[in-house]
């Protein structure tokens, strides 16, 4: 995949989706800053590029060999020149089966990005997610905080389950 600048905060979608439907974690990972934060839809909490790389790599080739994410409603926040914020609500089809779960079906969230801008353009340095609702269909919560210096960045939803600890899956060692 072509490590082109990304020239817009909202091409962060564009380029994500690409790299996860080419099962491409080097090039999902390259849209992140080296200290980067990433929290799934499951509450696990990655800090750095290299975790970031590493879960994608796994979770690509096993749980989501056969997905496709295709995202919507794409919308920006800015908050500076050089910060935004990227909302998108995202489909997921094509899980693997996983236990009893014999056939998953297609789910939809609400991906978050904090997005700055480098000289080489624009990258990740936040990527929480949004979950609409749980399997049960309960609404899920979820609160990070960025710090940029002098500025905070808080994204949240309501009611509770995701968790808020950080939690390093056995796979990733």
């Amino acid at each position: 995949m072509s490590e082109a600048p990304i020239n817009r905060p909202e091409d962060v979608v564009v380029k994500f989706a690409a790299a996860w439907n080419h099962r491409d974690p080097d090039a999902l990972a390259a849209l992140f800053d080296d200290d980067a934060e990433f929290v799934n839809v499951t509450g696990l909490w990655w800090h750095t590029r290299d975790e970031i790389r590493s879960a994608h790599a796994y979770g690509l080739t096993r749980i989501f060999k056969d997905s496709r994410l295709r995202a919507t409603d794409v919308r920006v926040k800015r908050l500076s020149e050089e910060i935004a914020v990227v909302h998108a609500r995202m489909t997921l089809t094509g899980q693997t089966s996983v236990g009893e779960i014999t056939a998953p079906r297609p789910r939809s969230n609400v991906m978050s990005w904090v997005v700055h801008q480098k000289p080489a353009g624009w990258v990740l340095r936040l990527r929480p997610t949004t979950p609409t609702s749980s399997p049960e269909g309960k609404q899920t919560s979820l609160m990070i905080v960025a710090d940029y210096g002098r500025s905070a960045i808080a994204t949240s939803t309501d009611s509770a389950s995701c968790g808020h600890r950080p939690v390093r899956p056995a796979h990733h060692k």
